[in-house]
């Protein structure tokens, strides 16, 4: 697919994939979902990307949904919008490797919902997440109503839900919503610096590992430490567990190949 609403470049299995669509402040349409959902497939093939980030570049996030998009559609259209929407997160959030969202400036709504579905989310000093769609007569449909919950609680995602009032970045790190703030000058480099460090690990041992953490948040807890335990079982045939105790017995550096 041809990408008019996204920048992808990737580096030493680190890919970066940049929201573009500035004279609208990245809001999400049909086209950018679709955009979206095309490149996670793309990456999931790529063995030689280990770790993703994804951003809207130094002033923006993603401010929300394209609302003049949403204020002319029918239901069926709506349907197919947010259809659209819940692919192309779920995409993000089921990725076998592991993805950061770097975030400046506005994340709302569906922006936030995106951020939402990265494993990791660090965010520069001064930005703004939210979800104020309860102010349009809705509520979230990307997987608000059900991912900041089981991040920071149902008591926070309700007093954010509700109240539709965005919170800044260290309001956002002190519930567990991010988990850094850096300087906005630092942003992507640090967004790099962490995605880099998660590629040097065993691609094999990341992927198991948070499939192991996704599955519990379906499950209850003894069938959670179940998958965790055949999981982990079966990680210990790998080469690169054999790498990685090898090299530790032997005090160097490992060199895992994602086997």
């Amino acid at each position: 697919m041809e990408y008019k609403h996204l920048l992808f470049e990737k580096v030493d299995g680190v890919a970066i994939a940049t929201l573009h669509r500035p004279q609208v402040l990245n809001a999400l349409n049909d086209r950018m979902l679709q955009e979206l959902s095309a490149l996670m497939d793309d990456i999931a093939a790529d063995n030689e990307i280990k770790a993703l980030v994804i951003t809207g570049g130094s002033k923006v996030f993603a401010a929300g949904a394209d609302i003049g998009f949403m204020s002319s559609v029918s239901p069926l259209e709506a349907e197919k919008f947010i259809t659209l929407a819940h692919e192309a997160i779920n995409k993000i959030a089921d990725l076998d490797k592991p993805v950061i969202a770097a975030i400046a400036g506005l994340a709302l709504g569906g922006g936030c919902e995106l951020a939402l579905s990265c494993d990791i989310r660090i965010a520069a000093k001064g930005s703004r997440i939210g979800l104020p769609e309860i102010n349009l007569g809705l509520y979230p449909g990307g997987g608000g109503t059900q991912r900041l919950a089981r991040l920071v609680g149902p008591g926070w995602a309700k007093h954010l839900l509700m109240t539709g009032k965005p919170i800044d970045s260290e309001m956002a790190f002190q519930i567990g919503l991010i988990t850094k703030i850096v300087p906005a000058n630092d942003l992507m480099e640090e967004g790099k610096k962490l995605a880099a460090e998660l590629a040097s690990k065993s691609s094999i041992a990341m992927r198991l590992m948070k499939k192991s953490i996704n599955y519990t948040e379906n499950v209850d807890l003894p069938s959670g430490l179940l998958f965790e335990q055949k999981t982990w079982a079966f990680l210990m045939s790998t080469e690169d567990a054999h790498e990685g105790l090898t090299a530790f017995l032997e005090k160097r550096p490992p060199v895992f190949k994602g086997k």
